[in-house]
Order: C-alpha cells, then structure tokens, then sequence
C-alpha cells in the first residue's frame, strides 16, 4: 500500500492511500464511477456507466491479468482505477479503465500517482501497450495521460462495447 502525505484544497494535511480495491470497495467504486459519468453526460447505452462490472469491480479484475486500485482518505474511499486485457484486443495490449476520482480528490496530484501504480501493474502483468477510451469533455484527464506519454489515436482498439466514447490513446509500455 502507498501512502502519500498531500496538501489537500483546503491546504490542511491529509493523507491519501492508493491501495489494491476489497471486495467490500465495490458499493463505493460503483458510487464513484455512476457520479463521474453523470457529470461528465456519459450516460446510457455504450458508456462504461452501463458495464455490468461496475457492481463488482473487485471481482472483475482478477491478477495476475488485471489490477485495481482504489485512493482513499481518513477511510473514504474518492477515486479508482485499474487495468486489464483489451477485450477484443491483440495479445500484449490492456486497457486503462474506469479511472475517476470525485471532484474534492481532483487537483491533488493523486492522478498522477495512480495513472504511475496503474501502469507499472501493466508492465509488471507483461503487457507491451496500454489503450484507453475517454470523452472529449474530460479535459483534465486527457492532459494528465498526455503528460504520462499517451498518445491520441484515431480510432478505437477491441471490443470494449464503449461505441460512445470519442477520444482513443495508447502508450507503448
């Protein structure tokens, strides 16, 4: 488990753990995933928001193939991300999914962080690239998988029935 001593918005001292997800994250984790979507308008049929996953994350991301992560603080747990193959994809290539934190954990540096543990679990798993699917809205995040040598592509990789996203990146692990 890491765990990073930040300055939060309200520049008191928090502390911040990035740990693998429990079984007993997964009401939390869906909380979060169904809150971000809805803010960002990806709603419905062929956004991540619909996967049958999100009521069982912990169970979906089964190692060695796949890693999950959660961000919490004082016990309360503010964001998630993980890996794990690309449905549909070729050999070698896994998918960054379901990365969203709540809007009090944004700013915090903690994406960096996660997005840094995420991707060292992929190449720790074998994996030789990374892709993801995001929204044009979500500026923030694109910035921050940029700054972490994504690349935008123009097209989707796989199957991952996400036909609603627009924006498509990869990294070469």
């Amino acid at each position: 488990m890491q765990q990073m001593k930040l300055k939060d918005k309200a520049s008191a001292d928090v502390e911040y753990h990035i740990r693998p997800i429990r079984s007993a994250d997964n009401p939390a984790v869906a909380g979060i995933i169904r809150k971000v979507m809805t803010e960002f308008g990806a709603v419905g049929c062929g956004f991540s928001i619909s996967d049958a996953e999100v009521d069982a994350m912990f169970e979906a991301y089964p190692a060695p193939a796949s890693a999950f992560f959660v961000v919490e603080r004082s016990g309360v747990v503010l964001g998630c991300g993980g890996v794990a193959p690309l449905q549909g994809g070729e050999a070698g290539t896994c998918e960054l999914r379901k990365m969203y934190f709540l809007p009090e954990l944004r700013g915090s540096g903690m994406g960096h962080r996660l997005l840094a543990i995420i991707l060292a679990a992929a190449r720790t798993a074998g994996y030789s690239l990374c892709y993801l699917e995001t929204l044009e809205g979500m500026d923030q995040a694109r910035k921050l998988y940029t700054k972490h040598g994504f690349a935008p592509i123009s097209h989707a990789l796989g199957n991952t029935g996400h036909t609603s996203c627009n924006r498509f990146m990869t990294l070469a692990l």
